[in-house]
C-alpha cells in the first residue's frame, strides 16, 4: 500500500475563535524590494503609468534621433506649410498634420511640432530629474544629520528648513530668472528649483531617522565602536531608502510642472530652445484658430505629470504605507 501524505495543518483560530485567513502567496525570504515589485505588477494602473514614464524617458534620451527621423529640426522653418494670407495658419486639417509633419506645424513659422515636442521633453525631464537629484541629496543629508545628531545640529537645520519653506519661492524664482540674463537658463532653473525643494524631504527623513537611531541594531553598532559615518551609511540610510524613493517619484511631476509654469510665464527656457510650457504660452494666441497647437503640448505635459504621479502614489503606498495615510 502507498503511504498517504499527511494532511496540511488547519489554520489556527484567531482570538475570536474563527479560523485565521491563509497568508498570501509570498515566497519565504522575499526582500521588501521583491515584495514591492510583485505588488506593482498586480496593479494595472501602475503598469500603464510605468510604461508611459519609460516612453517619455526614452523620448527625451533619443530626442535628436527622433527629430531626425521626422525629417525636421526644432528650429527649422517650413514656410510652405503655412498660409501667409490667413495669418500664417497651418495648411491642411488638424494643425497641418501630414506625412511630412506628424503632429502638425507651428503657426506663422511652420516649425515641426513633433520635433519641438520631443526636444521639449528632453528639456523638461532634464530639468526635472536634475532638480530632483539636488533636492533628494540635500534633503536626505540634512534630514539624517538633524535626526541622528540632534541638539544644536537639529535646531539649526530645522530652523533653516522652516525659513526656506516660509520663503515665497515662486516670486524669488521669477525675480532671479528675470534678472539673470547672460547665464545658462537650464542650469539656473535647475539650481533655483532645487534650492527651495529640499526641506520637504528633509522633514520626512528627519522623522524616519529619529525612529531608527534608537533601534537595537543601531545601538549595537554604536556600542561596537562604529563611527557615526558608518552608522549613518550602513544602518540609517537603508532604513530611510523606501520613503525617500517614494517621495522622489512624487517630486518629479512637481518639478515638471514648475519648469512648465516658469517657461509659460516667460522666465524659463529661452526661445528657440523648445519647452512644453513655452509652447503652451505661445499657443494661447491661436487656441481658437489652431487648437491643435495648444492641445498637443498640453496633452504631453498632462500625460507626463499624471504618469509620474500615479507611479509615485503606488510606490508611496508600498514602500511607506504609514506615511501615505493620515
Amino acid at each position: 500500500m502507498t503511504a498517504t501524505p499527511p494532511a496540511a495543518p488547519a489554520a489556527a483560530p484567531d482570538a475570536t475563535g474563527a479560523a485565521a485567513p491563509q497568508a498570501p502567496d509570498v515566497p519565504p525570504g522575499s526582500s521588501p524590494w521583491q515584495l514591492a515589485r510583485r505588488e506593482l505588477r498586480r496593479r494595472p494602473a501602475v503598469r500603464v503609468s510605468l510604461a508611459v514614464v519609460l516612453v517619455f524617458v526614452l523620448m527625451a534620451v533619443t530626442a535628436p534621433w527622433l527629430g531626425a527621423l521626422g525629417g525636421w529640426s526644432p528650429e527649422e522653418f517650413d514656410k510652405s506649410a503655412v498660409d501667409p494670407y490667413l495669418g500664417g495658419l497651418p495648411l491642411g486639417s488638424f494643425g497641418g498634420i501630414s506625412p511630412e509633419h506628424w503632429l502638425g506645424v507651428e503657426p506663422v513659422t511652420g516649425r515641426d511640432l513633433f520635433a519641438r515636442v520631443v526636444h521639449g521633453a528632453q528639456v523638461s525631464l532634464l530639468i526635472a530629474f536634475a532638480a530632483t537629484a539636488i533636492v533628494v541629496v540635500a534633503g536626505t543629508a540634512a534630514g539624517i544629520a538633524a535626526g541622528y545628531f540632534g541638539g544644536r545640529t537639529d535646531a539649526v537645520l530645522s530652523r533653516l528648513m522652516d525659513l526656506t519653506m516660509s520663503f515665497p519661492s515662486l516670486i524669488f524664482m521669477i525675480a532671479m530668472l528675470s534678472v539673470a540674463k547672460d547665464v545658462n537658463r537650464i542650469v539656473l532653473m535647475t539650481a533655483v528649483i532645487g534650492l527651495f525643494g529640499w526641506p520637504g524631504i528633509a522633514r520626512v527623513v528627519r522623522g524616519q531617522t529619529l525612529s531608527l537611531k534608537h533601534r537595537e541594531y543601531v545601538d549595537a553598532a554604536r556600542v561596537g565602536g562604529s563611527s557615526a559615518w558608518r552608522i549613518l551609511t550602513r544602518d540609517i540610510l537603508p532604513g530611510v531608502a523606501g520613503p525617500v524613493i517614494a517621495y522622489t517619484t512624487l517630486l518629479v511631476p512637481g518639478m515638471i510642472s514648475t519648469e512648465a509654469a516658469l517657461s509659460y510665464l516667460g522666465v524659463g527656457v529661452r526661445p528657440p530652445t523648445p519647452s512644453w510650457g513655452q509652447m503652451i504660452a505661445e499657443s494661447v494666441a491661436f487656441y481658437e484658430t489652431d487648437p491643435m497647437y495648444f492641445i498637443i503640448p498640453s496633452t504631453f505635459l498632462f500625460l507626463a505629470v499624471l504618469a509620474f504621479t500615479l507611479l509615485g502614489d503606488a510606490l508611496r503606498d508600498i514602500l511607506d504605507p504609514r506615511g501615505g495615510r493620515t
